[in-house]
């Protein structure tokens, strides 16, 4: 029998509703590839896990982004003009931890999220190309990240 490779996931797009408003993205393309390929996905908020609510107040960057952020280079604020970056920092540390505790050398992330965006985020009401804290995290950290959009 073939073993699962361990594979980080949004917890947001296996249907857990952690997401900021309280819902889920369930995206039955990444079940059915996890399954497919038999892949064990290790669910993960990095949102919750930095000790954020659900729901909370939504967060876009007000400069930079993810990438940016380990620099001082990036700002991330939630919709009560509160400082969200440590919080999406804390998730990211937690998310790399269990990445690094279950072996996981890949991440399936949702796309456009401000801590699991891997191509695009959103900037002052914007979107523009930019990956989240979480993303940055990982991918320093040497796993390869993806996209519910991007799985082949």
């Amino acid at each position: 029998m073939k073993s699962h490779v361990p594979v980080l996931v949004s917890a947001c797009l296996l249907g857990i509703s952690c997401r900021y408003d309280g819902t889920n993205q369930l995206n039955q393309s990444v079940v059915d590839y996890l399954q497919a390929k038999q892949l064990q996905p290790i669910p993960v908020c990095p949102e919750q896990l930095g000790g954020l609510p659900t729901p909370r107040p939504k967060a876009w960057f007000t400069k930079g982004d993810g990438q940016g952020y380990s620099q001082n280079n990036a700002q991330l604020i939630d919709e009560t003009g509160q400082n969200a970056g440590p919080a999406f920092l804390r998730g990211a540390e937690e998310a790399l931890r269990i990445a690094r505790i279950c072996n996981c050398k890949t991440a399936i992330l949702k796309q456009r999220s401000p801590s699991c965006g891997s191509r695009q985020i959103h900037l002052n009401g914007n979107l523009i190309d930019g990956v989240g804290i979480t993303c940055a995290l990982l991918q320093q950290a040497g796993l390869e990240v993806t996209c519910e959009e991007s799985l082949d």
